[in-house]
């Protein structure tokens, strides 16, 4: 072996090294790296639902299917290499000022549903809450990022640090898509088959209230309200009159809409993104808002959808 070849190889086995140690420990709590990992896949429209620095199965699986599209060795283990690839991790923060605006658009949030239909609009509670939204960020990240703030509601004026989300790719029109009741999530396919975006998303609690097979997008809705019938919620109670919800970010079906050919079925946003990934809902498909926010801007009216047990 020659000294060059000699030389080439040991940079390969730094360079290994470094990737190693570098996510050494990934899986073992908080890691700027898989921070960094997972803001880049976001904005790559392959979700791991809340970004919040901390390795588990979502992250794991956005980072799959990012190696299958990209013909990279599918291995679901993070390295420098990947993050490089993918950007790197030195813009993937972001700081913002938190404004007089800011606070005037939060509201009150009454248990009570007759209260929240009087009201003129369901806001955001905290400003911690609207922020871990806008950066697709969990709540305890934003905090971990600012914790010499005034949680929940700093006041205006004050610098926060952020995940910078913002998205690499326009959103695709979807030619088909796919949602998986095994793997709870939704996949966005374009005209030609292609996969374009990945959405982890919750499904119905009852399995009689899971369908399976095809469907079609019957209608969208961006920013809806909501008809709320407490016979749904109270079975044989004593109320039975029906109230419109106003629209906004706690909305029950939070940001966006999208009606099924399935009558009374839909996929929607939702006010507690940090619950996505389980089997809560009533049968609705839910997703955190941002990406069902994302999933409006590809979805039209007659777009296939196949739902399947895996």
């Amino acid at each position: 072996m020659s000294r060059i070849h000699l030389f080439l190889l040991m940079i390969g086995v730094g360079l290994a090294v470094q990737a190693q140690e570098r996510f050494e420990g990934y899986a073992a709590g908080f890691s700027h790296d898989v921070l960094a990992l997972q803001v880049q896949l976001d904005r790559r429209n392959l979700s791991c639902n809340c970004v919040d620095g901390c390795w588990g199965m979502r992250t794991e699986i956005a980072l799959v299917t990012w190696q299958t599209l990209n013909k990279e060795a599918v291995t679901g283990v993070p390295t420098a290499a990947i993050l490089e690839k993918l950007g790197g991790d030195t813009n993937v923060l972001c700081q913002y000022t938190i404004t007089t605006n800011d606070h005037a658009q939060l509201g009150p949030f009454p248990d009570d549903w007759e209260d929240r239909a009087k009201l003129p609009a369901l806001n955001y509670e905290t400003i911690l809450e609207m922020l871990a939204e806008r950066s697709h960020a969990s709540q305890r990240l934003v905090e971990r990022l600012n914790p010499a703030c005034a949680w929940p509601n700093p006041p205006a004026g004050t610098e926060v640090t952020l995940p910078d989300c913002t998205p690499h790719l326009k959103p695709q029109k979807a030619g088909s898509i796919r949602i998986s009741l095994g793997r709870m999530e939704v996949t966005v396919f374009n005209g030609q088959g292609e996969l374009v975006a990945l959405f982890p998303c919750s499904i119905a609690r009852d399995k009689a209230k899971r369908p399976v097979g095809d469907v079609t997008i019957k209608a969208v809705a961006p920013n809806p309200t909501y008809v709320y019938d407490p016979q749904l919620f109270e079975p044989g109670g004593p109320k039975t009159t029906k109230r419109i919800i106003p629209a906004g970010p706690n909305n029950p079906v939070g940001q966006a809409w999208i009606s099924l050919s399935l009558q009374g079925y839909g996929i929607h946003g939702t006010p507690a993104p940090e619950k996505i990934g389980h089997a809560e809902s009533k049968g609705c498909f839910r997703l955190a808002n941002w990406n069902a926010r994302k999933l409006i801007q590809m979805a039209s009216i007659g777009v296939p959808i196949l739902i399947e047990e895996e």
